[in-house]
């Protein structure tokens, strides 16, 4: 099984594959640890990754295996510290497919669907 701890619902393309999510309020949780509103320190994204880390914690043996998502700047930090704590790495790999709508009214709505094709390890 693999921890979904990012803060998008898994699709179900990844549950298929084996990701869970998060109860909703560890999600809610997971979700404020996850978003900066300001420029963070190396301290502060520290102690957020092992924030983290104790929600993870707690389906631990179970799930060895969590899928990272987030703002970019914070992924080498979450990935640091979830790898030395034993667990695999893994971030989605999806492609993003256009789609056009034509409506009744004759325009044309166009909008991004994101499939999910695998992950990719660390």
């Amino acid at each position: 099984m693999i921890l979904n701890l990012t803060q998008h619902p898994a699709t179900a393309e990844q549950k298929a594959q084996g990701v869970i999510d998060l109860s909703e309020a560890q999600f809610k949780q997971l979700s404020a640890l996850l978003t900066f509103d300001e420029i963070p320190s190396d301290a502060e994204m520290g102690q957020r990754a092992l924030d983290i880390l104790s929600i993870a914690a707690l389906h631990w043996p179970e799930i060895r295996q969590v899928m990272l998502g987030g703002a970019p700047f914070f992924m080498p930090t979450l990935d640091i510290t979830f790898s030395t704590s034993g667990y695999g790495c893994l971030y989605a790999f999806s492609r993003r497919e256009s789609v056009e709508e034509v409506m009744a009214d004759g325009t044309v709505r166009k909008t991004a669907v994101f499939r999910h094709l695998g992950f990719v390890r660390t």
